[in-house]
């Protein structure tokens, strides 16, 4: 594997753990909608770094598509309202990681949310400075293969990697031709990787020694 120029981050599971927060977003607008559901940590765990189309539909499979989208985008209305305040836990070692990381790479975050959530994230972490693009789902609807191709593209990346902690993302990343670091902290589980960090200051001391 060819040193990279840049690194692209998934961000939930990978970067922060808000979980707790977006659970939060979807109970408070079941409540403001009248709707008798309750949505836990443990339902969305097994969901986290799904595209929204498939999300709604094993969250709401009693409404129909254009529904069950309505409601979504209350909810990622409601969750930009109370990220600011609510946030999430940064793993251990990525604020630092990544002011360290910038110094030598392109950074960049590619996540399958909304639009909007990234940029609350990145101030959430105190990163603004230090991240060069970010690419979300919710900005054209398409899967994460095609959104990186996206940003490879516009910055002109030669040898980009893709850090994430599903096996989603390793398929994705796969698809889009570029290696996938696996961070097995996260959400998820997969054998299919070029590298695997237990934690992300393992991750950093890694890149910044090539």
């Amino acid at each position: 594997m060819q040193k990279p120029d840049s690194l692209i981050f998934d961000m939930d599971g990978t970067l922060w753990d808000a979980v707790d927060t977006y659970a939060n977003s979807w109970n408070l607008t079941f409540k403001k909608m009248d709707i008798k559901r309750i949505i836990g940590r443990d339902d969305l765990m097994q969901l986290m770094g799904m595209e929204g189309k498939k999300l709604t539909k094993i969250l709401m499979p009693d409404y129909d598509d254009d529904r069950a989208q309505g409601i979504y985008m209350d909810v990622n209305e409601m969750r930009r309202q109370i990220l600011p305040t609510s946030g999430g836990t940064m793993y251990c070692g990525v604020t630092e990681g990544i002011k360290q990381l910038a110094t030598k790479y392109k950074l960049f975050i590619l996540s399958n949310c909304a639009v909007g959530i990234i940029p609350l994230f990145i101030t959430w972490a105190g990163i603004n400075n230090d991240i060069t693009d970010s690419m979300a789902y919710g900005e054209n609807n398409m899967p994460k293969h095609h959104n990186m191709r996206l940003l490879i593209d516009k910055h002109h990346l030669e040898t980009p990697v893709y850090i994430g902690d599903t096996n989603g993302d390793a398929e994705q990343t796969r698809m889009a031709g570029i290696p996938f670091i696996f961070v097995s902290y996260g959400f998820g589980k997969t054998d299919d990787y070029e590298l695997t960090f237990d934690d992300f200051e393992s991750l950093t001391k890694y890149y910044m020694s090539l």
